[in-house]
């Protein structure tokens, strides 16, 4: 199966690429959880953050927005000290700071899930890149996505890092044209 070139040959990987990446996900507690990872992965690579994904996992109450979001100054302290997670603290403080963020964004629109789609239309962006050099970075709707997060309090939510998460939860579909993915998603 050809895969896309940035996949390695680690397990880790191809099961991402191959299961996750670019499905469309419309829960919002699998997207609080990318919200999380891709905030984390900033600096660093990917690969890093899937190996420690358990660990996210453990460490942030298994993605529950509700209890992240009440975590306390002792609780982001311990966290500091778990290797099973990137101990940044600027990081670790991101992701209660995101939380409350969030909830405050499904009370307003219902679900994180209405708000953030909308940014794509509803509807999932399928681009027909040939080479890797061909996928951006970011875009004009990472660009506005981002710049609304950080309208309404969010950390480490850059563009890039937006639309990292935009192709993780499937808002856009990245695969290249050569990819076994791509073509599965075309049928």
């Amino acid at each position: 199966m050809k895969r896309c070139g940035w996949v390695t040959s680690d397990p880790a990987y191809i099961k991402y690429h191959d299961e996750e990446w670019a499905v469309p996900v419309h829960d919002d507690k699998k997207l609080f959880e990318f919200i999380i990872l891709e905030s984390s992965q900033a600096g660093l690579s990917w690969l890093t953050i899937l190996k420690k994904r358990q660990g996210y996992r453990k460490a942030f109450a298994d993605f529950d927005v509700e209890k992240v979001a009440r975590f306390t100054p002792e609780k982001i302290k311990y966290l500091l000290s778990d290797p099973g997670i990137i101990r940044n603290r600027l990081k670790v403080n991101a992701a209660v700071t995101n939380a409350r963020a969030f909830i405050k964004i499904q009370e307003e629109f219902g679900s994180f899930d209405t708000y953030s789609w909308r940014f794509v239309d509803n509807k999932p962006k399928i681009n027909h890149f040939k080479t890797p050099d061909q996928v951006p970075a970011n875009t004009k709707q990472s660009d506005a996505f981002s710049k609304d997060l950080k309208q309404r309090g969010f950390k480490f939510v850059g563009s890039t890092i937006i639309y990292a998460h935009m192709q993780a939860v499937g808002m856009v579909n990245d695969h290249l044209v050569s990819c076994f993915r791509h073509k599965e998603v075309m049928t």
